[in-house]
């Protein structure tokens, strides 16, 4: 029998892929934390409409200057694929470019932005400062 939450690969799977992607989502704002970038909202998700997949920004920070940044956590345990940064793909991005422009739509005059990711493989953190932009 499948447990609750299991793919059916294995028991607890999506559990323990779940648990690696909160705590890299974790280790990801403290480094930027660090960098002196102020959390703003974490786990930022909008519905894009039926049948249509939604978006969601894991964490949205502000640099000193007032920049507004949309973060991308990727989490992988190898480098195998093209590891962390390789998986963010282009329909992942248009994801988060969508999530990051309804965030916007909040604001009376959005600020300068950009969107970073934070791609952890086995351990290993790497920031990339404008992975990618809207257009």
């Amino acid at each position: 029998m499948v447990g609750r939450g299991s793919t059916g690969r294995g028991p607890g799977r999506v559990d323990d892929r779940a648990q690696r992607g909160a705590s890299g989502e974790q280790a990801a704002l403290e480094h930027l934390q660090r960098h002196g970038l102020k959390l703003v909202q974490r786990n930022y998700r909008v519905a894009r409409g039926p049948g249509a997949p939604g978006g969601e920004v894991d964490l949205v920070m502000r640099e000193s200057d007032g920049t507004l940044v949309f973060v991308e956590v990727r989490v992988r345990t190898t480098t195998r694929q093209g590891g962390a940064a390789a998986s963010v793909g282009a329909a992942k991005q248009r994801r988060v470019v969508h999530a990051a422009r309804h965030y916007l739509l909040r604001l009376p005059a959005p600020p300068p932005c950009r969107f970073d990711v934070v791609a952890i493989d086995g351990g290993q953190l790497e920031w990339i400062r404008a992975a990618f932009d809207a257009g």
